[in-house]
Order: structure tokens, then C-alpha cells, then sequence
């Protein structure tokens, strides 16, 4: 916390990861995979989600891919995992629903307090239209937003990062916020940006990922920095 307190002053702008970090992605992913595997995954939702984050890494991995078709792989695996294929009429089924995932109960109110005194970004793996279906979830404007899309990369490639420092905030002049050390934490570290975790599920950070802080929610922090 001292070491946040003494970088503030020279802070115009707030990043933030937004599914798992504004967004409640687990909430999102378990309504979506409960309306399509039913019963299957009744009484699952951990082994789900790990599922379901194990094959996202997988594809992201690989080549390049628009997150539409990343969601649409990732969900054909998790299918599989809990012995169903999926047919060409569920491909879509993560990226059709995303769009209405709902914030976190703190979210907006945080958001539109940090606004008053910051610059606020968004950095996510996602595409851009998907993002502008998010976005109508947010009452609080953002000046500016780099995607997976953008960029031709996911987090924790330098992609996203590199954006940032090339064309919107100078290093020192940022706070990024996010959910994942992993993710977000440690490529912040490389770039020597500073990362505050908004450890929304109590975590145990186990990544060289060195946060300026560590949050509960959005709301704490934005008690934290008087906002």
C-alpha cells in the first residue's frame, strides 16, 4: 500500500483487464454452459471452469485466432470434456451471450468515481465487437481500449502492453488493474508498469507478478485513492 500512495502523484491513467476484473466472467461462463450442457455439469461448476480455462490457453497458444473463434474451439473442447459435441448451431453460443454479461455489483460505481480524477483504458483479449456489446454495460466512458484484435496477440504477450506505452500513457504515468497476476501482473512487470490486483476470488499469487497493491473489489481500491 506505501508503495501505491507514492506513485499516485504522477498517475493520469487507469488500465484495466475487463472479464474476470469489470465483468463477472464466471458468473457469464457458468449461466452460458449451464443453458447448453444442462445437468451435465450440475454440481461441476469448478472442474468447468477449469476445463474451460485449460482449453482457452491451449488455443490461445497457437496461432492468432479472432477470440470469436477462440471461444467457439475452447467451447467444443469443454463439450467434449463432459461428453457432448457440440453441433455448428452452438459454435457461437459464448460469443452470441458475452456481449450481456453482467458487471460486478461494485463496478460501475468505482468506475465512474476513478473517471473524476483519471484517464481510464481498457485492455482485454477479446475483439472489438464484442467489446462494443460489453461496453453498453459501463456507465462510466473509457478513453481509450486495445484488443486482442488490435494487436494480433493475448495477454501475457507484449502485445496489449506495448500498445499502451506506444500510444496512449507514458509508464509511469499508469496503474494497471486486473483479476490474473498471470494474465495481466506479469506482463505489466515487464514493462514496468505497475499493477494493482483486484483479487476478487482470494487468490494466492503465484507468478513473479509484484503488485503496488491488492484489492478485494474496484470499490476498495477507489476508497483507497480517495476517489
Amino acid at each position: 500500500m506505501q508503495e501505491l500512495q507514492r506513485i499516485l502523484s504522477k498517475v493520469t491513467t487507469l488500465t484495466f483487464d475487463c472479464y474476470g476484473t469489470l465483468i463477472d466472467w464466471d458468473a457469464g461462463l457458468w449461466s452460458s454452459f449451464q443453458a447448453l450442457l444442462s445437468d451435465r455439469v450440475d454440481g461441476r461448476r469448478r472442474e468447468l471452469f477449469d476445463a474451460y480455462v485449460q482449453a482457452e490457453a491451449q488455443v490461445e497458444a497457437g496461432p492468432y485466432r479472432k477470440y470469436r473463434e477462440v471461444l467457439a474451439l475452447s467451447s467444443e473442447r469443454v463439450a467434449e470434456h463432459f461428453g457432448m459435441r457440440l453441433d455448428a448451431g452452438h459454435r457461437e453460443f459464448l460469443a452470441q451471450q458475452l456481449p450481456a454479461w453482467r458487471p460486478f455489483a461494485d463496478t460501475n460505481e468505482a468506475l465512474m468515481r476513478l473517471k473524476k480524477r483519471f484517464r481510464l483504458g481498457v485492455l482485454s483479449n477479446i475483439d472489438r465487437d464484442l467489446f462494443a456489446g460489453t461496453c453498453k454495460q459501463f456507465e462510466a466512458q473509457f478513453d481509450f481500449v486495445v484488443t486482442a484484435e488490435d494487436v494480433g496477440s493475448y495477454k501475457p504477450a507484449d502485445g496489449h502492453f506495448s500498445r499502451l506505452l506506444g500510444g496512449h500513457v507514458r509508464t509511469q504515468e499508469v496503474i494497471h488493474l486486473a483479476q490474473s497476476p498471470f494474465h495481466d501482473g506479469v506482463p505489466a512487470r515487464r514493462f514496468g508498469i505497475a499493477f494493482v490486483w483486484i483479487n476478487r476470488y482470494n487468490e494466492t499469487n503465484q507468478t513473479v507478478a509484484l503488485p503496488v497493491g491488492e484489492f478485494a473489489d474496484l470499490a476498495s481500491f477507489a476508497n483507497a485513492v480517495g476517489a
